[in-house]
C-alpha cells in the first residue's frame, strides 16, 4: 500500500484504512502492519511516554504494542475507532510496565516529540504542546497528548481513560489556561 495515501486527516486518522490494515495483519500481512506502525506510531509513543515520562520504557511499549497487533488483529471487531483500540493496547502495557518499574523522569522528550509531530496545526495545540509539561498533573498530560495529538474526542478519552467525560472536558480547559497562565508569568519575567 502506497504511503503517501497514509496521512493524519483533520488531526485525526482514516479509520476505514486503519481497519483495514488491522484486517490484513489478522491475514498475515507484514507489510499491513509496517504501514499501520508508520501511520500511528507517533500517537502511541507520545501516549505511551506522557505515561511513563521515560523515552526507553515508552520505546519498548512502542514495540510491545505492535507485537499484540499482529497476535490479537484476527480478534480484532471493525467498529470504527481502530486507533482508541490501539490506544488502549498502549495504555495497558505502559500501566503495566509503570507498575513494575516506578522509575520515570524522560518529560523533555515528550515536550520535543511533541512540538515536532507534524499533525499538530492549530495554534492553540502549537502553544499547549511547546509548553514546559512539569506544571501539569499525569492526567492532564494523557488528556492533552490523547486529544492534541491523536485527535480523540473528549468522550473518546473519556471511555479510554475510564473517567466521565465532564472531568475529560473541565481537566481539558483548566489544563490550557493553566499553560497559558504559566506562559504569561514566564513573558513578563
Amino acid at each position: 500500500m502506497n504511503s503517501k495515501k497514509m496521512v493524519p486527516k483533520n488531526n485525526g486518522f482514516h479509520e476505514e484504512l486503519l481497519e483495514k490494515h488491522i484486517e490484513d495483519i489478522g491475514l498475515g500481512n507484514k507489510d499491513a502492519l509496517r504501514d499501520l506502525y508508520l501511520i500511528t506510531k507517533t500517537s502511541v509513543y507520545g501516549f505511551a511516554l506522557s505515561i511513563l515520562k521515560n523515552a526507553h520504557e515508552a520505546e519498548d511499549v512502542l514495540q510491545e504494542v505492535y507485537i499484540k497487533i499482529y497476535e490479537n488483529a484476527n480478534l480484532y471487531q471493525a467498529s470504527g475507532k481502530p486507533l482508541a483500540w490501539i490506544l488502549v493496547i498502549t495504555k495497558n502495557l505502559a500501566l503495566m510496565k509503570l507498575r513494575k518499574n516506578k522509575d520515570h523522569a524522560d518529560i523533555e522528550e515528550l515536550k520535543d516529540l511533541l512540538v515536532d509531530h507534524k499533525g499538530v496545526n492549530d495554534t492553540e495545540n502549537q502553544l499547549l504542546l511547546s509548553t514546559v509539561f512539569n506544571y501539569i498533573s499525569d492526567e492532564e498530560r494523557n488528556i492533552l497528548v490523547l486529544h492534541s495529538i491523536s485527535g480523540l474526542k473528549h468522550r473518546e478519552i473519556a471511555k479510554m481513560l475510564g473517567i466521565p467525560l465532564t472531568t475529560v472536558l473541565s481537566k481539558y480547559n483548566r489544563t490550557i489556561k493553566k499553560i497559558k497562565k504559566r506562559m504569561g508569568e514566564e513573558e513578563y519575567a
